[in-house]
This record gives structure tokens, C-alpha cells and sequence, in this order.
């Protein structure tokens, strides 16, 4: 770039303020900031334009050799699956065939229909606040207070 010293610039300014007169140089001056301003700020944007289209040109080869690491994985399962497929297709039908007959099958697993999680009578709170159903406990002194009638807790 140009190599502008304290001595260069005060003649530029002193040349600038002998061709362009004193009355015009603060406004020419203020012109040119802006200009420069500007031309700073298009060369920012078009730096930032590049650095997004490169960016985004590194996320689509990434999405590419993740999306052909992925398919790579589920053929090698999809193969092995098949191959244990096989596999044990051949091992049971040996053991089939040596089992005596039952007259009743096992029994299956039944789902025994709980969960846990969740209790099935379980009231809502927002239910329990509108239809007055106390969730805490009360004092004596608490429950004394609220339920004691107007007409004396004004004495």
C-alpha cells in the first residue's frame, strides 16, 4: 500500500489547502472521508460475500461426505442384518425339528399395562385450583384464620 508519513501528509495538506482555499478544504475534506468510508465499507461487504460463499461451499461438502457416511453405515447394517438373517434361519431350523411336540404352546408376553410414570387418577392441578380442593396443609392457626367468620375477625 502506499507509504504515507507525517511528512507526506502535511504536505498533501498544505498543497490540498493552497489549491482549494481555506473556506472549501473543511467541506472537500468532509467529502472525501465519506467517500473513503464508503469505499471501506463496499470492500467489507464484498470480503464478507466471499467468506459466506466459501463457507457455505465447505457445509455442502460436508453435508456431502456425511450424507455418504451415512448411507455407507446403513448398507453395512442393512448386510449384516441379512447376513444374521441367514445365519440364524439356518441355526433355528436345526433346533425345530429336535424339539418334541407340545400339546400347549407357552404362554406369550402380555404388556402388564402400567406405567409408572404416569398415575392414571391423578388430578390435574389447574383442576384442583378451580374446584377449591385444598393441595396443602393447613395449621391450626391458618385454618382457624381463614374460616373464622367475618363479623369476628373485626374485633
Amino acid at each position: 500500500m502506499l507509504d504515507l508519513g507525517i511528512s507526506k501528509i502535511a504536505l498533501i495538506g498544505v498543497v490540498a489547502l493552497i489549491v482549494i482555499g481555506p473556506e472549501k478544504l473543511p467541506k472537500v475534506a468532509r467529502t472525501l472521508g465519506a467517500l473513503l468510508g464508503k469505499a471501506q465499507r463496499y470492500v467489507a461487504d464484498v470480503k464478507a460475500e466471499v467468506n459466506r460463499s466459501m463457507d457455505l461451499e465447505e457445509l455442502k461438502k460436508m453435508k456431502e461426505s456425511m450424507e455418504t457416511a451415512a448411507r455407507d453405515v446403513e448398507q453395512s447394517v442393512q448386510s449384516t442384518a441379512s447376513d444374521f438373517e441367514k445365519d440364524w434361519a439356518e441355526t433355528t431350523a436345526g433346533l425345530t425339528s429336535n424339539l418334541p411336540e407340545l400339546e400347549t404352546p407357552p404362554p406369550s408376553y402380555k404388556n402388564p399395562d402400567k406405567n409408572w410414570r404416569l398415575k392414571r387418577g391423578a388430578v390435574p392441578q389447574w383442576y384442583k385450583a378451580r374446584s377449591g380442593v385444598r393441595t396443602k396443609a393447613l395449621s391450626g392457626a391458618a385454618r382457624v384464620a381463614r374460616y373464622r367468620p367475618k363479623s369476628l375477625k373485626t374485633l
